[in-house]
Order: C-alpha cells, then structure tokens, then sequence
C-alpha cells in the first residue's frame, strides 16, 4: 500500500513499522501506542492513517446553541463542563438537546410536558428520577447514577432529584424543543423566574 510518500505493510500481518513521511508508527492491531506529534498532525492531517487515533488535543467547549446545524460533539465532556442550571446546546425544529447540573439538595422541579418526550441520561451524579400520571402520587421511583439514562413519557408528571453529594451533571433530549432556542438558565432560581420551573 502507498501514500505517495512510502510503502506501509499489510496493518493485518505482524508487528511491523509502517511509515509515512513524517513519524513512524507500530501496528495499531499488535503494537502498543502509537508515536504522536500533535504538531505535525495539526499540519499534515491527511498523511495519517485513517485508523490511527487521533491525539487528545480537546479544548474547553464553547456552550451555546449550535442548532439547527449540523452538530457534532463529546456529549459527556460537554456535559461534566456545564455548571449552568440548564443550557440548551441544540435547537431544532423537532428535537431539542439541554445540558444541566443540579446542586446538591436541589432537584429539576415537579413538572408534565403533556405534547413531548423527554429522554435523560446521568453523566456524573446521584439522583432520584419519579414519575406518574398523578401529581400527588409520583408512585414510580428509581435511583439512578453515571451512566444511567431514562425515558419521560409525554403526559407523565416527573421530578428529578439530587440524592448525592456534588452536582448531577446531565443531558436532555426533548422532542420536539420545550424550551426556547438559546435558553441559559444559570441557577434554579433563573429557571423557576423565566420559565416557571
């Protein structure tokens, strides 16, 4: 195989160096790590391997709303940055992506989306997630933790709860949008005063 630079052996047959013009690399499939520049990968990205990982070189996250474009993002680094109450990271016209962080003690609110679904997932935390038709009687309780995801039924009350003892980092995909597009609620008490909840 060539790259116009150099012959790479067959990845499949052995531990044998494969080169391109710039840094040498083992086998991904039999060697340890791979040799990195992260220079010469910023300058030179497409004389890489399309199957060499490319090295960590992640930066902070801008948070804002990058709907309706196309979007594409670490979920869970996004979502363990974000210290804003709520903030909604895409808006489209039938789905919705949020990010939260609930304090300690503090918890989402008793509220019902009668028109959408709602589906959560636990990046970092503890929590308590209840769920019923009736308000008074939130009968379905699960604890949930990192890694956890849930399913909130259009028409269902529902309330979220921090159970543990740093913030529940989450994110939420709502369909369609409930809130509006560039929402950023930094505190509980911003949610409750500009949306109501």
């Amino acid at each position: 195989m060539y790259n116009g630079h150099k012959e790479f052996p067959c990845p499949y047959y052995g531990n044998t160096p494969m080169y391109n013009a710039y840094n040498m690399y083992q086998c991904p499939y039999f060697a340890n790590t791979p040799i990195y520049n992260p220079d010469l990968w910023n300058q030179f990205p497409n004389q890489y391997l399309p199957y060499i990982e490319q090295p960590n070189t992640s930066k902070p996250i801008v948070l804002k709303d990058y709907g309706p474009n196309p979007f594409v993002v670490d979920i869970e680094e996004a979502t363990k940055q974000n210290n804003n109450f709520r903030l909604a990271l895409w808006t489209g016209c039938h789905l919705q992506l949020t990010l939260m962080s609930i304090n300690v003690g503090e918890y989402i609110g008793l509220e019902i989306h009668p028109n959408l679904d709602q589906f959560i997932r636990i990046e970092e935390g503890q929590g308590l997630v209840k769920m019923s038709d009736r308000k008074d009687c939130l009968d379905f309780q699960r604890e949930v933790y990192d890694d956890y995801a849930f399913i909130i039924p259009a028409g269902k009350w529902h309330n979220l709860i921090n159970t543990g003892n740093k913030p529940l980092k989450l994110y939420s995909i709502y369909a369609p949008p409930q809130h509006p597009f560039g929402t950023v609620h930094e505190t509980k008490k911003d949610a409750e005063e500009n949306h109501g909840h």
